[in-house]
């Protein structure tokens, strides 16, 4: 029996996506094991390898191209990275000022 064409497609896109998101979060693994970079450049480079799982995430695990998704899938996860910056800057904030305030 023959596959038809879409889902060898689709096998092949998640396969591709597979291999990446396993490669970027190898990459972080092994810095911080080894200790091959300075701490600066570790956290540089796990903070880079996190926001390429994100992307490769998005368009091979969920489908969403943003040249041909409609604009509110678009205008949803603008919204949705605009909480995420919120409440992450919210909380370095917040963790930066007790540390500063404890210091005294």
């Amino acid at each position: 029996m023959e596959r038809p064409p879409e889902s060898t497609h689709g096998l092949r896109s998640y396969l591709i996506g597979f291999v990446l998101a396993v490669v970027l979060s190898a990459i972080p693994f092994w810095l911080v094991y080894t200790h091959a970079l300075p701490p600066q450049r570790t956290l540089l480079v796990i903070g880079i390898a996190a926001v390429l799982q994100v992307l490769v995430h998005l368009r091979f695990f969920l489908h969403i191209n943003f040249t041909t998704t409609p604009r509110e899938n678009v205008l949803a996860l603008v919204f949705t990275a605009l909480l995420l910056f919120i409440m992450v800057g919210g909380s370095f904030w917040i963790m930066f000022d007790l540390h500063a305030r404890m210091a005294l």
